[in-house]
């Protein structure tokens, strides 16, 4: 058995985009592991990136052990959500969770499913979440006005995905018809 621990991939830079600035780079700190090996316990820790996004499912089911409290509590674990994870259904858990997880996720399986925009916008809507929620998995340059318009405002792209063409992306338009989470629609004046 391999002891490198399964992780869904994303770019070495995080693209952050929080409501009010303007969007930069940073290094990516966070490991996403995927849970898929879990036989219980965390991936070590000690050898790579100290911070670690945890599938939801598996903070459920982990979360009162003290050595989880323990790291959650010292900034060191997020979790994320499975595109097809129902929130409502935790929402105690979540609302705990404001205290302990400096970053949420949602995850994209594939860019064609877009079930995490509506976990974004609950999250922001509903939770009233203040924290990052950052977009994971199949996160394409393509998507970056959606998600930032739904309550994203931190994005792990794809691997192949290039930063700088992304961080002109949310330059793209002047005026908006929707309102979203960041500002009201744009009208016209007299």
């Amino acid at each position: 058995m391999s002891n490198t621990p399964q992780t869904i991939a994303a770019h070495e830079q995080i693209l952050h985009f929080p409501k009010g600035q303007k969007p930069s780079l940073s290094p990516n700190e966070w490991l996403i592991w995927s849970g898929s090996q879990d036989e219980g316990g965390l991936p070590n820790l000690e050898h790579g990136k100290k911070k670690v996004l945890v599938p939801f499912s598996w903070w459920v089911q982990h979360y009162h052990e003290d050595d989880i409290q323990s790291k959650a509590k010292a900034g060191n674990i997020g979790v994320w959500f499975a595109a097809d994870e129902d929130i409502l259904k935790h929402a105690d858990l979540i609302e705990q969770g404001k205290a302990v997880w400096p970053v949420v996720a949602a995850h994209f399986p594939i860019f064609r499913d877009g079930r995490s925009f509506s976990t974004a916008a609950l999250l922001r809507d509903r939770f009233q979440w203040s924290g990052e929620i950052r977009a994971i998995g199949d996160v394409l340059i393509d998507q970056l006005l959606q998600g930032a318009r739904v309550g994203f405002d931190s994005f792990a792209l794809r691997p192949d995905q290039k930063t700088d063409v992304a961080l002109k992306q949310f330059d793209l338009f002047s005026v908006t018809t929707q309102n979203s989470w960041r500002d009201k629609r744009a009208t016209l004046s007299a």
